[in-house]
């Protein structure tokens, strides 16, 4: 068995953004040669998340309008993490949308479904961040 291991940096230009990272995944899939195993994607930070949907900016727009509802940013006041930061929304979305993803590798190709993709969640921008990826297999 192989592993590779590969760090993607992302520096979002807005406090929340959702960035769909499958193309530089794919990319680091191929530079594995790994045919056959798992790749493992995950945030590196605890306000940002790694998780699959569709490509869709409606739904797009459905999740930032719904995490707010759950977890608004403000008033900053109303949470008690918020001591010198102003995060504590933050944290919470990324419970709520996941720190990772496990994607089948079948044949050199993620082994989606239909319409899936792998999307970088912030929640916390306008800083560089990281996700890993780690590809085990033959």
């Amino acid at each position: 068995m192989e592993s590779y291991r590969k760090e993607l940096w992302f520096k979002t230009p807005h406090r929340r953004d959702f960035l769909n990272i499958t193309p530089q995944v794919e990319e680091a899939l191929a530079e594995s040669g790994i045919r056959e195993g798992l790749l493992l994607a995950n945030a590196m930070h605890i306000t940002a998340s790694v998780f699959i949907n569709d490509d869709e900016s409606g739904l797009h727009g459905d999740f930032e309008t719904w995490l707010e509802r759950l977890a608004p940013e403000k008033p900053h006041s109303q949470y008690r993490h918020n001591v010198g930061e102003d995060n504590a929304d933050a944290h919470l979305k990324r419970s709520v949308m996941g720190r990772e993803v496990v994607v089948a590798v079948t044949g050199g190709r993620l082994d989606f479904g239909p319409w899936e993709q792998i999307f970088y969640g912030e929640f916390d921008g306008r800083r560089k961040k990281r996700v890993l990826v780690k590809i085990i297999g033959e």
